[in-house]
């Protein structure tokens, strides 16, 4: 019994545990289709789809707060501040319209993953599981913290400066603000019952925000990991066959094998972009804009605001650079298959195994890649592209703001 335990190596959902268990805090199970519970399923979904009606009135009221503040110059700078906010509420919900939209494929990806991962912990260490998987751990950690720390401190801030200044400082008033800017067609801060039950709704709205653009994004890194996994295992055993003369039956039965298999993987590839593509597009553009006007308030606010305002700095710049590295790591790993097929001793081999190594040598030099609609395969360049946008937008912004 402990033999077996010892030689069973780690599982596929245990590395989807995190976007999973994050996704069901907002009511989205992935795994809903393998629930014998219909209740319970039913209970998430209308917790999910309340929590977004939610989510996405007062989303209309950050819209309706910014066409209002820039109507005068004198409320620009207000415009400023909830323009960001917006970017990334719009971002989110788009991801999580992405992953309605596109179910069936997510579910078809999920399940031809898990079916390839190696089970044993012989086969994980064959893979090299444990290296990408500790790359995998320190960027949804470390992205994890900034997203959340991101949607708390915005959400409580208020209320924990309010509380400190009315119960320890001796200020006769409880300061009734909240931590987004949001038009509401009542007076939200007239009493207590009321504020409270507004600012609670908000803090749902901002938590809910936050898991479905953080969790659209770890699911991302989770299952590029295991393709770029499964890319390196077929470089491996590519550079590795010994392609024995004496064997060429064995030798093209081989690379057969090997050709299907990079033939799934590219497979795997095509139902990320058909998942993600649209929703990257629309993230790459926002966060430009993002980046933009955060850096111009993190400039000229007060140094209260500055820290919340870095905080979402950096959660957008390393959202950009996480998606823009692990659509690196795939065209790389995708690359590195057509160079290990040229490294085999292939001049030893018959011409039709020569052939076909051609023919797979050929279909590697089109690498996998993450493409949004009329942008370039995603890579370190488009990050630098982006921040580069970002800067410009902001150097104008500057301009304009001070020439006035």
């Amino acid at each position: 019994m402990e033999t077996a335990r010892e030689n069973t190596g780690r599982t596929f959902m245990e590395l989807m545990r995190v976007p999973v268990q994050f996704y069901r805090t907002i009511g989205e199970d992935i795994y809903a289709h393998r629930s014998t519970n219909p209740l319970k399923s039913l209970l998430f979904k209308i917790y999910l789809y309340a929590g977004f009606i939610n989510f996405n009135l007062l989303v209309i009221g950050e819209l309706v707060f910014f066409y209002n503040s820039i109507q005068d110059f004198e409320t620009i700078r207000l415009a400023i501040a909830v323009a960001p906010c917006i970017g990334f509420s719009l971002v989110a919900d788009f991801k999580q319209a992405a992953m309605i939209r596109g179910k069936k494929t997510l579910i078809m990806l999920l399940d031809d993953l898990e079916d390839m991962h190696p089970k044993t912990l012989a086969k994980q260490k064959e893979y090299k599981l444990t290296d990408f998987e500790k790359t995998m751990k320190r960027v949804i950690n470390i992205f994890t913290f900034l997203c959340l720390a991101y949607t708390t401190t915005f959400s409580f801030y208020p209320a924990i400066k309010a509380s400190v200044k009315f119960n320890f400082l001796g200020y006769d008033t409880f300061d009734r603000n909240f931590g987004f800017l949001i038009w509401f067609p009542f007076d939200a801060t007239r009493n207590n019952l009321i504020y409270w039950i507004m600012y609670w709704d908000i803090a749902h709205g901002a938590y809910l925000a936050g898991i479905a653009f953080l969790c659209a994004d770890l699911l991302l890194v989770v299952v590029i990991t295991q393709i770029c996994m499964h890319f390196n295992y077929i470089s491996m055993r590519l550079e590795n066959h010994p392609c024995n003369s004496n064997e060429d039956k064995e030798n093209i039965e081989f690379l057969i094998g090997i050709i299907r298999y990079h033939d799934k993987c590219l497979k795997l590839c095509e139902h990320v972009n058909d998942l993600y593509s649209f929703s990257l597009l629309l993230n790459f553009l926002m966060a430009s804009m993002q980046i933009c006007f955060i850096a111009f308030q993190v400039t000229e606010s007060t140094v209260e605001v500055i820290i919340i305002y870095c905080i979402f700095l950096m959660t957008s710049m390393v959202q950009v650079f996480m998606v823009c590295y692990y659509g690196d790591s795939l065209i790389a790993t995708s690359l590195k298959v057509g160079d290990a097929a040229y490294n085999q001793k292939w001049f030893q081999c018959s011409k039709s195994y020569c052939t076909m190594l051609k023919l797979l040598i050929m279909r590697s030099q089109k690498p996998a890649s993450i493409r949004p609609p009329t942008f370039p395969p995603i890579s370190l360049v488009t990050y630098m592209k982006v921040i580069s946008m970002s800067y410009q937008f902001f150097a104008l912004l500057r301009t304009t703001y001070s020439n006035n």
